[in-house]
């Protein structure tokens, strides 16, 4: 084996069709910068950086020599190390279609049919949808919907973009996830075809491009002939501080085991890379043993079961085990199916196609999905050193980390034995998260128990439990005091107190929710109770079936496909054709948001002696500013300055908002300086060096009603009076009193908020490209209203109210829009999970000037509005630290998230005189629509209480999340709690 003191090899790989060689491949170097850097593709973008956001989605083709056989996936660009795509051919967005050459029908058909926005989400849903029609011409909707988990959107509300992906399935009526054959909305479009000024059609599907496969990229043949000849080499990639080693042979792997024990073994790097990158962990020696066949074997055993290779993405172990579920008896596939179940909604697609069964197991995260499943299922990890070969049970002692049950630093994970169920055994898997699709899960269990033949009797019980401890938890002494019961209510009775009793959650535990926690434990475990019910009465009917009123608790919510309809008023037959006013007209930018063209800020080239800001923010809610120590950060390569407050040459921001921190700080994350360097990630890494001193300032003050108490508030009182307040209350004959609590909700840009500012040389003049929301507050307001040209704009602002707020005199608004909603949902009372059914919305947009424009405004606002009053709960620590910062803590709506049947109209015009074309400017308000979603679940809350005899009134603030609504739906389970 060749020594790894010697220089670096030539990594190679291909990009959109064109071979790239990096003679100076760094591991610390992700796809995604070199894509954007190096390249200059800036169509992939830079969202959360973490692989939540999907907006980095790129496509991976892989030769696999052993089968011949190509294989396409996507990937979060911003998890690949360039060192892992070594004979590997990316495609990027750029690569597929451009307005210069020909547009790819996916970039076409997002594009006319009004999938785009602000259009930062959509080069990834691009990639995602070619991706997968790569690999199935005609996707089904289910593909579909698994395909789009991956990517977030904050705009749109999906619906337009599962329209655009839905049109090259075959399965082109949302109602075939149903089954009916029928079409919920043949009704509602047969009436809008009987009204002939109503219009149904945001665009001519007969309009698009035809999707030829032939046109597509063909893979290198000289990747192909790389992949035959690389299993001979061991590859070796130095960088600044890491050395990334890739073995050829799997006796190469256990050579560089022995010489560094404790580099990982990084596969997808999904778990690996997130630490390194926001956890500050550090490795010198990373191996990556992709390369070796040993770790990608699928054998099966006709008598005892299937082993899957360590090195197996998830994506495959799923696609592994659906075979294998359509070829065996269902009570061989106890545990294949559930693992099935959970792989379908775990994660991403992408990080599916990334992360490695060995992996998933060998992190042994808290809140893992499948280790309960594989450790109820008795597999067997089979190991593999330079002294041998060893089985290790994957049972509740390795997931606890018990040393006499784990791997040794020379040992590596070779495959996984995952049995048959016998017969009279049945296994189940149970998960409850934020959201229905990539979202970790607040508590998960695998469960199993087998009968002696022909009985209901207990012979063996298995329940292990994820999310409610560090590390996977077992019921183990409940389930052997358990054997020999009966399985009957009685058994069920027993079997949740001594869970209870047995598995304890501290109240200090990570995430919190401990109640909730708890409560779904034995919420479960009548779930698994009432599954096995069902199976030992079709297999015995002597056995009591499920009764009708528990039916419903057997029927987990489907991952559906949105769909609906959107009427406008159609435009006057005599309008002429070139006329688009009223007309609904694709975005402006469309095509380029789905080609990569457009150019956000965070695009622009770079230039000559750029330099970068890195933010170092406070770490207490209030304190005096003691000192600020930065010659540590100077002294690091390539820093230029650290600058504060006293650098500032003007007004640093106002007394309500200080661009930087000034003597004190007044909450967690305010900025107290930046750090200037000639890199993003000197300029990262010098910003970690700063050393501030604090001196803490009381009140702390964190939550609203913190700030209520101490009397802290933002501006002047606003409000609007009429009569005499204080003489009303003291008349009338009776005074309702009560409280509203209502969360608060981040921004969650998809695009990273960024400036660049260019100093010219003469007049002291600045280029500013700003990505705010707000460019006309960033021109200090003054140039903006004497017309005074700071950058390439117009001058139409909008129009101004004219409000004495000090009087309560005036117009506080130009003008005033109206909506209605109506929303149906479904609440499972056992989880606190609810699907969102149907919503129908009417909104008074005057005379739309756009009806795509303003029904997309509608539909993404109103989505936005569901994840404020339903999902997004933003969590703090008594020390005012956010703790929901990023996509994997901070849920907002996904593609599953929104109604089943969306149906939007736009109320037939009415007269708005004071606006263009007697229009009215939407914007996001029908945001507040989303809380009809709110008060469906209410309304579904109070009715499960009623069944039980619940009658008074109760409290239910937003937004209504999974833990609140199973907590007011208060039963014995939640009895058994206190």
């Amino acid at each position: 084996m060749m020594s790894h003191s010697e220089k670096s090899d030539a990594l190679v790989f291909f990009v959109n069709g064109r071979k790239v060689i990096e003679k100076n491949a760094d591991p610390e170097v992700n796809l995604l910068f070199y894509l954007r850097k190096k390249l200059r593709l800036t169509g992939t973008k830079y969202g959360c950086g973490g692989g939540g956001c999907g907006a980095c989605t790129v496509m991976i083709s892989r030769y696999d020599s052993s089968n011949k056989k190509i294989w396409h996936y996507s990937v979060t660009s911003c998890l690949v190390p360039i060192c892992s795509l070594y004979g590997a051919a990316v495609t990027t967005v750029e690569g597929i279609g451009s307005t210069k050459t020909r547009i790819h029908p996916v970039q076409e058909r997002i594009a006319k049919g009004h999938g785009t926005q602000c259009g930062f989400c959509t080069p990834g849903m691009v990639m995602s949808i070619y991706t997968l029609l790569r690999n199935h011409l005609q996707p089904s909707t289910e593909q579909l919907i698994e395909t789009l988990g991956g990517n977030l959107c904050r705009c749109t509300g999906y619906r337009p973009i599962v329209e655009s992906g839905k049109s090259f399935s075959a399965e082109s009526s949302c109602c075939q996830m149903k089954g009916t054959g029928e079409c919920c909305l043949d009704q509602e479009e047969h009436e809008s075809e009987n009204k002939s000024d109503v219009c149904t059609k945001l665009y001519q599907e007969e309009e698009f491009l035809p999707l030829d496969p032939t046109q597509e990229f063909i893979f290198p043949p000289e990747l192909m002939r790389m992949a035959e000849e690389a299993r001979k080499k061991t590859l070796v990639f130095q960088g600044e501080r890491i050395t990334w080693i890739s073995p050829a042979t799997l006796n190469d792997l256990l050579e560089l085991k022995l010489q560094y024990p404790q580099a990982p073994l990084v596969m997808g790097n999904t778990f690996v890379g997130p630490n390194m990158k926001f956890k500050d962990v550090f490795h010198s020696v990373i191996i990556s043993p992709a390369r070796i066949s040993e770790l990608n074997v699928v054998m099966i055993d006709a008598n005892q079961g299937l082993t899957i290779g360590a090195g197996c993405s998830l994506a495959q172990v799923k696609e592994i085990l659906t075979e294998m579920v359509l070829k065996l008896p269902e009570e061989k596939t106890q545990t294949y199916q559930a693992l099935l179940k959970h792989l379908r909604t775990l994660a991403g697609q992408q990080i599916r196609n990334m992360a490695s069964l060995g992996g998933h197991i060998i992190s042994r995260l808290a809140a893992s999905d499948l280790n309960p499943v594989l450790g109820v299922g008795n597999c067997v990890l089979n190991l593999v050193s330079k002294e041998g070969t060893q089985q290790l049970p994957l049972n509740d002692h390795f997931l606890a980390g018990s040393p006499d049950a784990n791997l040794t630093s020379k040992q590596v994970l070779a495959s996984v034995f995952i049995p048959f169920s016998k017969k009279w055994e049945f296994v189940s898997a149970f998960r409850q998260a934020q959201r229905q699709q990539n979202a970790l899960a607040i508590v998960n269990s695998g469960m199993r128990v087998r009968f002696k033949e022909g009985t209901n009797t207990i012979m063996d019980l298995n329940i292990l439990y994820g999310g409610v401890g560090s590390v996977t938890v077992s019921a183990k002494k409940s389930c052997q005091q358990l054997i020999g019961r009966a399985w009957n209510e009685e058994m069920l009775d027993e079997a949740c107190r001594l869970v209870l009793d047995e598995v304890t959650i501290p109240g200090s535990s990570s995430g919190g929710m401990v109640e909730y926690k708890r409560t779904l434990m034995i919420s479960f475990l009548f779930k698994f109770y009432l599954e096995v019910l069902q199976d030992l009465n079709v297999r015995d009917p002597r056995y009591p079936d499920v009764p009708n009123k528990f039916q419903s608790v057997l029927e987990d919510f489907p991952l559906t496909i949105p769909c609906g309809t959107q009427a406008y008023e159609c435009v006057d037959s005599h309008q002429p054709p070139q006329d688009p006013v009223g007309r609904p007209v694709m975005h402006q930018s469309g095509i380029k948001h789905a080609s990569g063209e457009a150019i956000f800020c965070d695009d622009m080239p770079a230039i000559d002696e750029e330099l970068f800001l890195a933010v170092v923010t406070s770490t207490r809610p209030h304190a005096k500013i003691i000192s600020i120590d930065a010659s540590e950060a100077l002294a690091l390569p390539g820093v230029v300055d650290v600058i504060t407050a006293q650098d500032i040459p003007a007004q640093n921001g106002d007394e309500e908002e200080r661009l930087y921190a000034q003597d004190e700080v007044i909450c967690v994350g305010q900025i107290v300086c930046t750090v200037a360097a000639d890199s993003y990630f000197h300029a990262k890494q010098a910003a970690k060096k700063v050393n501030i001193v604090y001196e803490d300032m009381e009140p702390v003050i964190v939550t609203i009603k913190d700030a209520v108490s101490h009397k802290s508030f933002i501006g002047s009182e606003k409000k609007l009076e009429q009569g005499n307040i204080k003489e009303a209350f003291q008349t009338v004959d009776q005074i309702i009193e009560g409280e509203v609590h209502m969360g608060g909700q981040e921004h969650f840009y998809m695009e990273t908020q960024s400036v660049l500012v260019i100093p010219k040389t003469e007049d002291k003049e600045m280029e500013i490209y700003v990505s705010s929301q707000d460019a006309a507050l960033v021109q200090v307001n003054d140039a903006f209203a004497q017309s005074i040209s700071l950058s390439a704009t117009g001058y139409f602002r909008g129009y101004k109210a004219d409000m004495d707020w000090v009087k309560g005199e005036g117009d506080v608004y130009p003008y005033f829009v109206y909506g209605a909603a109506c929303s149906e949902v479904e609440v499972d009372c056992l989880t606190g999970a609810h699907k969102n059914i149907r919503t129908d919305i009417v909104m008074d947009a005057s005379f739309s000037i756009n009806p795509a424009i303003d029904i997309g405004q509608i539909e993404g606002a109103f989505t936005q509005g569901v994840g404020l009053y339903t999902l997004e709960e933003l969590k703090y620590s008594p020390e005012g630290v956010l703790y929901t910062r990023s996509p994997n803590e901070y849920k907002i709506p996904s593609i599953t998230d929104i109604p089943e049947e969306l149906n939007v109209s736009l109320l037939t015009s009415t007269k708005n005189p004071i606006a263009i074309y007697s229009s009215k400017g939407l914007g996001e308000s029908g945001m507040f629509l989303g809380s009809s979603v709110f008060f469906a679940i209410h309304d579904a809350v109070t009715a499960a209480r009623k069944e039980r005899g619940l009658t008074e009134t109760f409290t239910m603030s937003s937004p209504a999340t999974p833990e609140l609504i199973r907590m007011i739906c208060v039963d014995k389970f939640t009895d058994l709690l206190f």
